[in-house]
């Protein structure tokens, strides 16, 4: 009888106190706060499967949001296949008010994959070039060419939209990044 391997991997809660808030806030600025917890659950569902044969303990942050740019594909793969409703919207519902930048987010969300989450993980969470280049399984300059194009992009369709190009940067920051739904909240307080 052979042993089993003794695992150095610390438990898969505390990778997700750790690492959960971002994740979300990252999965916020691809799909949208609507469907966010969606690939967030999927997301630490899968990641929670795959969690003993994670070969590189240090290289956990990359790989949750490698998964969570995977799950945020196949959303939109998904949505490409499904059927579209044609019954009229409840007449009593409102919607929520829009923020100034949902309507950035929303070009955002409509760029290639690539560069959309290139520019979520810059700007959304922050990271260095570096730490974007292992979350995609790419080299720095890529990452960095990725944001490039991404922004280029994006000072062309929401400058025609609002008249000003530069407002783009302006309002890419961690903090105009989608807000927070009712897990990301849990998971800010640490239940």
């Amino acid at each position: 009888m052979t042993a089993a391997p003794v695992s150095h991997l610390p438990p898969f809660e505390h990778v997700v106190a750790e690492h959960g808030v971002d994740v979300w806030r990252f999965a916020a600025s691809q799909v949208g706060r609507e469907r966010a917890d969606d690939v967030f659950q999927e997301t630490m569902l899968a990641a929670l499967s795959a969690y003993p044969s994670l070969r590189d303990p240090d290289a956990v942050r990359s790989w949750l949001f490698r998964i969570a740019a995977r799950k945020a594909v196949d959303l939109f793969r998904g949505a490409a296949r499904a059927p579209v409703s044609v019954a009229d919207p409840d007449p009593g519902a409102e919607p929520e008010p829009e923020r100034h930048d949902d309507e950035l987010w929303a070009h955002a969300r409509s760029l290639p994959d690539k560069q959309r989450q290139a520019l979520g993980l810059r700007f959304v969470l922050d990271l260095p070039y570096a730490d974007i280049a292992a979350a995609m399984h790419t080299s720095p300059e890529a990452a960095r060419r990725n944001v490039f194009e991404g922004l280029k992009v994006l000072r062309s369709r929401y400058g025609q939209t609002v008249g000003k190009a530069a407002d783009v940067d302006a309002h890419l920051t961690p903090e105009s990044a989608p807000p927070s739904s009712r897990a990301h909240a849990r998971l800010q307080e640490g239940s």
